[in-house]
């Protein structure tokens, strides 16, 4: 299920479009975003995402991307691909209804044991108004 007003895509999206799978937000793992791992391997992938307001609305003031519940500290973000990752980006940029693309990067461990961590969000902080 999508956000009435503002959500995350994966799926490869293009900058300044309107592509990509909604991830969902209903909490019950729709349409998650999954990104599999070789733990014993100590693997790290960076995966492209796109984040657009719905028709009507835009942000106002920066939005703030992070993860919810990394106890592992496995989750981080950067506004390109090749750029610094942290544990949370701002895109200081009013986002509309076409992507404005980022990327997460998710990394594993041989330290732990494999399973299917179901337990992160992807959290979106910023203020939304109508659109004019």
């Amino acid at each position: 299920m999508a956000n009435s007003f503002i959500n995350i895509y994966s799926g490869n999206p293009t900058e300044g479009g309107t592509d990509g799978t909604v991830i969902s937000t209903d909490g019950a793992q729709t349409a998650p975003l999954v990104v599999n791992l070789d733990a014993s391997q100590n693997e790290v992938k960076k995966v492209k995402l796109g984040i657009r307001c719905e028709s009507g609305y835009i942000t106002s003031g920066d939005t703030v991307i992070r993860d919810n519940n990394d106890t592992n500290d496995r989750w981080k973000f950067s506004l390109s691909e090749n750029g610094a990752y942290a544990d949370s980006i701002t895109i200081s940029a009013a986002i509309s209804t076409v992507n404005t693309i980022f990327w997460a990067q998710a990394s594993s461990s041989s330290l732990e044991s494999p399973t299917r961590d179901t337990t992160v969000s992807l959290q979106v902080s910023t203020v939304i108004q109508a659109s004019s």
